[in-house]
């Protein structure tokens, strides 16, 4: 077996250790540890090459003089409007699952959030103590109630018997017997007359005596009585009993009727609210109704409240979303546009999408109408959601991602372009100036659309002509004409937030200027740098950037920022990059308006 270097160099030191008996450490070879130095060394040279070549190699079309005087040759080139915003994913068919218990519940456990569960699953179960109380003595009502409407049901057969009973049986009967007292009657007059007549016959024979033959005469008289009491009898009851007894008992029925009826309408309601309470303790225990991710449906506070935060112990309200169950085939982004650039969003526009070093398409399919709700941090400034759906595959995306989203308003091509900060913006009018032989010759310009970096010319230039992309930097009268020290007449040179009075690192027109691309607002209408209507001037920090990198250093701040600048400065890195000096200028502007003060000028000062 062949030995490696380290073993032979272990066994040496071994034996040098055993001849001379004292011990010593073993010595660790120096090549691995030189070439790990020499490699990281080659590393850093080559990142140091890359950091200051670039931005050389981004400025091929630019130049630079010994006397600082940066030029850009006029150029036509596809020119990209876009909005860029940050946002967060979430799934465009979301189930909410709420509580359903009327009065709300407290959250006894639930799944952890993110949790894959399938259709049927347990996800949430709820306190269901007071339920259970309330069931047991809803079953005592209930039974109850059943046995009231048993009562009246045998009630109400009796009393339809009776009717029945009293029609068909009772009056018959009684009719009968009373026909048959007439009939008896009848029968008990012929009698008693016969008995007179031959009572008559032999009192003349002088066989009765006239005593007999009056007794004889009173009994006719007294069968006839007896017929009239019976036909009398018979007449009562047909026309006055039979009625009488008939309403007492229909009314008795009818009475029975409707408290059968009641007690029935009792049962209802009391099952009513037995079933009521035992769905509700069915509802205590939640079921995911389709297959998904548990998303906990926790919503932050405005204006720095708590909000709603979902777990066990958590009280909830009735209706309350506690979690939601997204379709992850389907997602998309949902981001916050500022004001100055909402209308110039459209349904429909493309979007690029990256999150995580992931690129993926796009599309706006809604833009809201109203803003978002401010915090209390971001005082005065409205935001309005715009909603991006994502093309393609989406199944390994999750609900809470973050994602860049850089929508594109307009695709210009063949555009005569010049840098932003090669133009000059004075009484809404807009300047260049262009390099003629050692001299500089200043031009107005009609301005079109802009992306981040350059701005569209409509007329003041020409392909091939020179303009200095740093005019206030090395000529006085630009610096003049950018408005620095004529503040005393009533211009207003702070700065504010991207889109306020004019394009900053967002790029694009203004909310009230022509849209993104499109032609001025009128014939000979003055634009301004971002598009929109000329005479709305906020002074730009980012002039003063000499070298033309994008980036403003402490050297190349005026001295009315110098005081701020460690502000501007966010990452502390010794520049100030465009979307520092907006942030900055944002939250300057919101501290000083909310408080009904004057907005700030460059630095965090005010206006000169």
């Amino acid at each position: 077996m062949t030995s490696s270097p380290m073993a032979t160099t272990v066994d040496q030191s071994s034996a040098a250790r055993s001849g001379s008996g004292s011990p010593s450490p073993p010595r660790r070879p120096r090549r691995s540890i030189g070439k790990f130095v020499v490699i990281l060394l080659f590393l850093g040279a080559v990142g140091a090459g890359a950091f200051y070549a670039l931005p050389y190699a981004l400025k091929a079309t630019s130049s630079r003089d010994e006397t600082g005087v940066l030029t850009f040759s006029v150029q036509t080139q596809r020119l990209r409007v876009t909005v860029t915003a940050d946002g967060t994913i979430e799934s465009a068919s979301n189930v909410d699952v709420k509580c359903q218990v009327p009065g709300g519940s407290t959250i006894l456990s639930i799944v952890p959030d993110g949790t894959e569960v399938d259709a049927g699953d347990e996800i949430v179960r709820l306190d269901s103590s007071q339920i259970e109380d309330e069931l047991s003595t809803q079953k005592i009502n209930y039974e109850r109630a059943l046995a009231t409407k048993i009562q009246s049901e045998e009630d109400y057969a009796a009393a339809t018997i009776a009717v029945k009973e009293y029609e068909q049986g009772t009056f018959v009967q009684e009719l009968q017997q009373a026909e048959a007292q007439i009939k008896i009657a009848l029968e008990n007059l012929r009698s008693a007359e016969n008995v007179l007549k031959y009572s008559e016959r032999m009192v003349r024979k002088g066989f009765v005596t006239p005593l007999q033959r009056d007794a004889d005469a009173f009994a006719v008289e007294r069968a006839k009585l007896d017929l009239e009491v019976a036909e009398t009898a018979k007449q009562v009851l047909v026309e006055f009993t039979k009625p009488k007894m008939m309403k007492e008992l229909i009314a008795k029925r009818e009475a029975a009727a409707a408290k059968l009826r009641s007690d029935e309408a009792a049962l209802e309601l009391e099952q009513a609210k037995l079933k009521r309470l035992e769905q509700q303790l069915a509802n205590c225990v939640i079921m995911a109704p389709q297959r998904g991710m548990v998303v906990y449906a926790n919503e932050r506070g405005r204006r720095g409240s708590s909000g709603i935060e979902i777990e066990e112990g958590a009280v909830i309200r009735e209706q309350q979303t506690i979690v939601r169950l997204p379709d992850l085939t389907r997602m998309q982004v949902k981001v916050t546009v500022h004001e100055s650039k909402v209308d110039q969003l459209k349904v429909g526009m493309p979007a690029r999408i990256v999150i995580q070093d992931r690129e993926l398409g796009g599309r706006v399919v809604a833009v809201a109408n109203q803003p978002e709700p401010n915090s209390f941090f971001s005082a005065n400034v409205k935001e309005y959601a715009t909603t991006v759906a994502i093309d393609g595959e989406t199944k390994s995306l999750r609900p809470g991602m973050s994602a860049e989203v850089e929508i594109l308003l307009a695709d210009l091509p063949d555009r005569v372009v010049i840098p932003i900060s090669s133009v000059v913006e004075r009484r809404g009018k807009f300047y260049c100036w262009v390099q003629v032989g050692n001299d500089h010759e200043k031009r107005p310009l009609k301005l079109g659309a802009t992306d981040d970096t350059y701005i569209e010319v409509i007329d003041g230039v020409k392909v091939g002509d020179l303009v200095l992309r740093n005019p206030r930097a090395v000529l006085a009268e630009a610096r003049l004409e950018a408005g620095e020290g004529d503040a005393e007449e009533g211009d207003d040179d702070s700065f504010g937030p991207p889109g306020d009075r004019e394009a900053g690192p967002q790029g694009g027109p203004e909310a009230n200027g022509p849209p993104a691309g499109g032609p001025p607002a009128g014939p000979g209408a003055a634009q301004g740098p971002g598009g929109g209507p000329a005479g709305q001037r906020r002074f730009d920090p980012m002039q003063f950037d000499a070298d033309g990198d994008g980036k403003l250093s402490l050297e190349e701040a005026p001295e009315r920022m110098k005081a701020r600048f460690g502000d501007m400065d966010a990452d502390g890195d010794g520049f100030a990059t465009r979307a520092e000096v907006n942030a900055f200028s944002q939250k300057m502007r919101a501290q000083f308006e909310s408080q009904g003060g004057t907005p700030p000028g460059p630095g965090g000062g005010r206006p000169e």
